[in-house]
């Protein structure tokens, strides 16, 4: 345990998003993604959902900001149905933190580009498309 830092974040979590560089992507997702056959990396976190982990990792992590989009949600099969609750509870965090709203991604967009980042965190989320892809952007000098 550490003062400030959230017991969701585990410490294989904190290393790796310490670990990633300007430009990688991490995916964190939830318990019905096929994370363990697209991972390079995986992490599980079964205790928490996607919007909960999310929030408490964007308290950390900078998205990046020298492109146009920085953040990916997987969007419904079906494109006239109402976004799910879990799509719209990430959608959420993303604004609670400054940033812009999520783009979406088919399915198969959305596992190719999961599998090419540098990690996926598995979430204990249950309902459907809790599913989100960050791009990490660069940590400002720290004046003095």
């Amino acid at each position: 345990m550490l003062k400030g830092i959230s017991p969701l974040l585990s410490p294989d979590l904190l290393f790796t998003l310490a670990s990633m560089g300007h430009g990688d992507e991490i995916a964190l997702v939830d318990a019905n993604f096929p994370a363990a056959s697209h991972a390079r990396q995986l992490i599980r976190l079964p205790s928490c959902t996607s919007a909960e982990l999310a929030n408490e990792v964007l308290r950390l992590f900078p998205l990046d900001e020298a492109v146009p989009c920085a953040a990916w949600i997987m969007t419904p099969i079906d494109p006239l149905s109402a976004p799910p609750p879990a799509t719209l509870d990430l959608q959420r965090v993303l604004k609670l933190h400054g940033a812009p709203e999520a783009e979406g991604l088919a399915r198969n967009e959305f596992y190719a580009r999961a599998k090419a980042g540098f990690a996926i965190v598995q979430t204990g989320e249950t309902r459907p498309y809790g599913n989100l892809l960050l791009k990490k952007g660069v940590v400002p000098p720290v004046a003095g």
